[in-house]
């Protein structure tokens, strides 16, 4: 029977969760989760997801603990799997260790999982609290649950912008309409999703190179063009870019073969036809905007191409999460309305 989750447990569930934050763009196909072990109050392990999916969280905060781990209380942000792939499951890892009891976030929908993970540690005598902290994991496992149940990556659609929503002037001048600050965090956005889009017009138009720079020696995202036709030669792939793969449209069909390839974290750059194409879809899951405090005017070119509306009810909304200054720029991040 499942127990009840005190103060304790969030405090240290919420600490998982951070952990958990580290693997996210760094470990598809599998989720990025956090792990601490505490015995008699101090903290004995701690883990999270590797690059590449392994090793798992549990793994690394089990070695970590050692036999400090025996009648340990473990902090897991997702279901310990219960199915043999590269390693064994970490659920009867769990069980070897000797661990009291443990306590996690969400329950896994992986078909190879679902409660079969929660059901070892019940059967082996392990006390087990579900549920703490569901709503922050199940926001950081967005991407990972979207395609194990909806069978797509997530997708974050990025939009930066003048006050007045152009992207770039009449003849197309676009650098730089937001600032330092502003581009820093869009790479360190690029870093938490496992590829960056854009569409085959922005292809030509910019040869973006679609990589993260400014944080050092990192795992690149996938680099993604979305094209019904050829498109210019990119970077190849090496340590600072990621692998390219050209998909043609139709989006729906194109979303869920990256899903297929395991992809769970799509960060969507461009440009306003493809902006338009996901949202009259319906896949865009959140929207991330910077607005700058320029002016381009009604000939500047626009962030979002047509989306053939006849009432204002039928238009795409969003709700607000956060809203932040950049040096100037605000940075504003928007979570689809299902």
């Amino acid at each position: 029977m499942t127990s009840q989750a005190t103060s304790t447990d969030r405090r240290h569930m919420d600490h998982a969760l951070v952990l958990a934050r580290r693997g996210l763009g760094n470990v598809w196909p599998n989720p990025a989760v956090g792990c601490v072990i505490v015995h008699d109050g101090r903290v004995v392990g701690r883990g999270w997801t590797q690059p590449g999916g392994r090793p798992h969280a549990e793994v690394m905060a089990l070695a970590q603990a050692g036999p400090a781990a025996d009648g340990a209380t473990v902090y897991v942000t997702l279901e310990p799997c219960a199915h043999h792939g590269r390693t064994a499951p970490c659920a009867n890892a769990l069980v070897a260790a000797g661990v009291a009891r443990v306590v996690t976030a969400l329950t896994d929908p992986d078909p190879r999982v679902s409660g079969q993970g929660h059901e070892i540690l019940h059967a082996a005598g392990v006390e087990v609290v579900e549920g703490v902290r569901a709503g922050p994991a199940a926001e950081l496992q967005r991407g990972f649950l979207a395609r194990v149940t909806i069978a797509r990556p997530m997708v974050t659609l990025k939009l930066a912008t003048s006050f007045d929503g152009r992207i770039a002037t009449a003849c197309g001048e676009s650098r730089w309409i937001t600032g330092p600050a502003a581009r820093r965090h869009v790479h360190a956005l690029r870093l938490r999703h496992d590829a960056v889009m854009v569409g085959a017009g922005t292809a030509r138009a910019d040869l973006p190179a679609l990589n993260v720079r400014g944080f050092g020696r990192v795992r690149q995202p996938m680099r993604i063009v979305i094209a019904s036709g050829p498109i210019p030669d990119l970077p190849p792939q090496d340590d600072d870019h990621g692998r390219l793969w050209v998909l043609r449209p139709p989006l729906p069909e194109a979303l869920a073969e990256l899903g297929r390839r395991g992809l769970t974290r799509v960060f969507c750059e461009g440009g306003g036809q493809l902006a338009a194409g996901l949202l009259r879809e319906g896949l865009v899951d959140e929207i991330v905007g910077y607005t700058a405090g320029v002016v381009l005017g009604g000939d500047g070119r626009r962030a979002v191409g047509s989306l053939g509306l006849a009432a204002l009810a039928d238009a795409p909304r969003f709700r607000l999460v956060e809203t932040r200054d950049l040096d100037g720029d605000i940075v504003h991040r928007w979570a689809a309305r299902n």
